[in-house]
């Protein structure tokens, strides 16, 4: 029986390399525009906005309520405070595309 291809994680170097090649860019362009792009995406989530890119998806701040937890290890309760995480939704055409 054949085993199928093990899947690689791509990058920030692989992303930047195909955004290069892709947009016709030296490496060098792709990169400041590849982190220009993830700069200005974590500005807006710590300013607590929401980067909507139609197709793609949405990146957010969502908020976790704090609650009780239990210690690892003992059956001590401890309080876990509240907190604020970053999330992505993934848009309507990122969702069919990674369905085919």
């Amino acid at each position: 029986m054949a085993r199928a291809a093990a899947k690689k994680t791509k990058t920030k170097a692989d992303l930047i390399d195909q955004v290069a090649a892709t947009a016709g860019l030296k490496k060098k362009d792709a990169k400041a525009a590849v982190d220009a792009f993830l700069s200005k995406v974590e500005e807006a989530l710590k300013a607590g906005n929401k980067v909507q890119l139609t197709g793609f998806g949405t990146f957010e701040v969502r908020s976790r309520k704090a609650r009780t937890g239990v210690k690892p290890g003992t059956t001590q309760k401890i309080k876990i405070p509240a907190s604020k995480y970053p999330a992505f939704k993934p848009g309507k055409a990122l969702k069919e595309t990674v369905k085919k």
